[in-house]
């Protein structure tokens, strides 16, 4: 090699210190450093297994040393020292020793795990296995068992407090606190609350709809919206639908209503042909409407149920026709009236409870034949007043007008696996409701005036035993909805009240939210004091002077030519003053001024004509263009000499 190429080399391998070290590349020419990773992960898991041993003998020598003084020390000095030691602060002193004898040997690495995870790593006995069996036994608890009675932490008594619950489900009721919403005076018939739990909605027999926002309210309890959706109807029917942007609403006319979360109407369900017999060529309900409700999957779809014995599925985006019909039919295959109706959980099932006591099951897509169907579900000639599946989907509970209550398996729908009875219902909208555990079913019942309290029963689902009641007011219970997300209950009452039960500790948001805001004073500033309104008239320099007198006011006015000058008296004649005289004040005389008196000799039709002969001659627009071709010049009849009638005897003369 040429000394200038090894000069290069030399250059390129071994770089001048100083000159490295002044660009930043003071790490050139070294050698990179390796790191094994088993045998850091080795180390690090000895030095777990060797501190989890140091605290396992700690706790030995403890053990042992307690173990001597109870024989040394009398039995009562003795149990005292036993409980002091078994208390939560014996362990913690002990982690406390374990952790100044672990931080003496320095010159271990930190690199282990945490404490927490020292205390449940292996014994020392296990050290030799492998890493496998390691990290199966890593679970493991390490150290004597605990002494008796002690609980480690208040994780203990949250566990015994879930136990008791489950074992007691009275105790997941939110019953400790209640609100009360006025809705009005008249029966509170329908209850909606959207997804979230933000907003609640009532309707009721005063036609009202009206608008609960937990988060904007205060203690004061008022609604912030209330509207009249649907004029002098009863409102039967109210639910958020699956995304809580639209409000389905359902009254007493055939029409059902979507409103957006603020009460403004999105679209109306056109009204059917009454005249028409086959129900399925109609396009919209005749007759009034008893229930409805959307499609739990489908967020544009929802359903509705009439007097005209049909079920009809609905898009919002069309209004003007229905999407399907489903008709239910007695025994003899004649046309019974559906009272409620709902979707499955799973939205693939529709059913409905109808007039003869039976509840018929169609699958969604398939409108003629009923999948399931109990003929004998309730009394005949009751209301079926509600249809509502539990959350798993296999079960579905229905609420009879026949005082009853009863839960079917849709698997073997032709009993049911349980019922309740001596429920008095008087509202076709009565209904009932699931615990968010699918585990408690909730029905209301009804009372006459004066007779009672209304009361809210609670079910056992598996047993039908009855679990709780609450009295809720000296009223019919009507509507009750048990809301998943906020764990409430909210309740319609028939003296339109709506109540709000909810648990500080087992509730989320909702009625939460209100109570806790203190009601709105009034500035006693504002109501004491009045505000001066100054206006332009009000200056002294526009200010009309006071009248003082009407008689010197007249006086005044007297001598205004304006004010005294007298009203002309209407002219009576032909006129005078230049003043032109009416003919009088009739129809004929109107007709006589204005046109009878046109004096104009129309008697000679040819010369009316020619008239206008010459001014059509040099602008010519209707014959002349016709005949421009095929007659250009114009022929007229030539004028006859009028014979002498003279001669003629007065019979022949004509006549004018």
């Amino acid at each position: 090699m040429e000394p200038a190429a090894e000069g290069d080399a030399e250059m390129l391998g071994t770089p001048d210190p100083e000159l490295a070290s002044t660009m930043g590349f003071s790490g050139f020419g070294k050698k990179a450093r390796t790191f094994d990773l088993e045998a850091m992960f080795e180390q690090t898991r000895r030095t777990a297994v060797e501190r989890s041993r140091k605290v396992l003998e700690a706790r030995e020598r403890e053990k042992e040393d307690q173990t001597e003084k109870e024989f040394r020390i009398p039995y009562g000095a003795s149990s005292v020292s036993a409980s002091r030691a078994t208390r939560p602060g014996s362990t913690l002193s002990e982690r406390v020793a374990v952790c100044s004898e672990s931080e003496d040997n320095s010159h271990e690495a930190l690199s282990g795990p945490s404490m927490q995870s020292q205390s449940s790593a292996k014994g020392p006995a296990e050290d030799t296995g492998d890493d496998d069996d390691d990290e199966d036994d890593d679970e493991e608890f390490i150290g004597p068992p605990l002494p008796p009675g002690f609980k480690d932490s208040d994780d203990d008594n949250d566990n015994d407090d879930t136990e008791e619950e489950d074992n007691n489900p009275v105790k997941k009721i939110p019953d400790s606190h209640e609100i009360t919403l006025q809705h009005g005076t008249k029966t509170v018939s329908a209850l909606g609350l959207d997804p979230s739990g933000a907003r609640l909605i009532t309707g009721g027999y005063d036609y009202d709809v009206k608008f609960w926002d937990f988060a904007g309210m205060d203690a004061s309890l008022q609604a912030f919206r209330s509207l009249q959706p649907c004029e002098c109807h009863q409102i039967k029917s109210l639910q958020y639908s699956s995304t809580g942007d639209v409000i389905l609403v359902v009254s007493g006319n055939s029409q059902a209503k979507v409103l957006d979360r603020d009460g403004f109407p999105v679209m109306e369900c056109i009204k059917g042909d009454q005249y028409i017999v086959d129900m399925t060529n109609t396009k919209g309900h005749t007759a009034m409407l008893n229930s409805g409700c959307w499609h739990p999957k489908i967020k544009e779809e929802f359903l509705t149920c009439s007097n005209d014995g049909t079920v009809r599925t609905w898009d919002v985006n069309n209004e003007k026709k229905h999407k399907s019909v489903f008709k239910p039919r007695s025994v003899q295959g004649k046309r019974v009236i559906p009272t409620t109706c709902t979707y499955s959980r799973d939205g693939k099932l529709i059913a409905a409870g109808c007039q003869d006591g039976s509840i018929q099951i169609w699958d969604r897509n398939m409108s003629v034949h009923t999948k399931f169907h109990c003929r004998q579900a309730h009394a005949s000639g009751t209301d079926t007043s509600c249809l509502t599946f539990s959350y798993d989907g296999t079960v579905l509970a229905s609420r009879g007008g026949d005082d009853t209550l009863k839960i079917w398996d849709i698997r073997q729908f032709k009993k049911p696996l349980n019922s309740a009875d001596g429920l008095p219902s008087f509202f076709p909208m009565t209904d009932c409701c699931f615990s968010p555990d699918d585990k408690i079913l909730v029905t209301g019942t009804s009372v006459k005036k004066g007779g009672g309290s209304g009361k809210l029963f609670f079910f056992y689902r598996e047993t039908f035993q009855k679990l709780y009641e609450i009295e809720v007011t000296d009223a019919s219970v009507v509507r009750c909805l048990w809301h998943p997300k906020l764990n409430q209950i909210m309740v319609g009452t028939g003296n339109g009240l709506a109540k709000v039960y909810y648990d500080p500790v087992k509730s989320q948001r909702g009625a939460k939210l209100c109570v806790v805001k203190t009601k709105r004073k009034e500035r006693q500033a504002e109501t004491l004091t009045q505000d001066y309104i100054i206006t332009p008239h009000a200056l002294p320099m526009f200010r009309e002077p006071r009248q003082r007198s009407t008689r010197k006011q007249l006086e005044k006015d007297r001598l205004d030519p304006m004010k005294s000058h007298k009203p002309e008296p209407p002219v009576a004649g032909a006129g005078r003053g230049g003043r032109v005289g009416t003919h009088g004040v009739t129809l004929s005389s109107y007709i006589v001024k204005n046109i009878a008196l046109d004096k104009t000799d129309d008697s000679n039709p040819r010369e009316a004509i020619l008239r206008h002969a010459k001014e059509a001659e040099e602008n010519p627009y209707w014959v002349a263009p016709a005949y421009a071709k095929t007659q250009p010049k114009t022929v007229f009849a030539e004028v006859e000499p009028e014979d002498d009638e003279t001669d003629k005897p007065e019979w022949k003369k004509r006549k004018i």
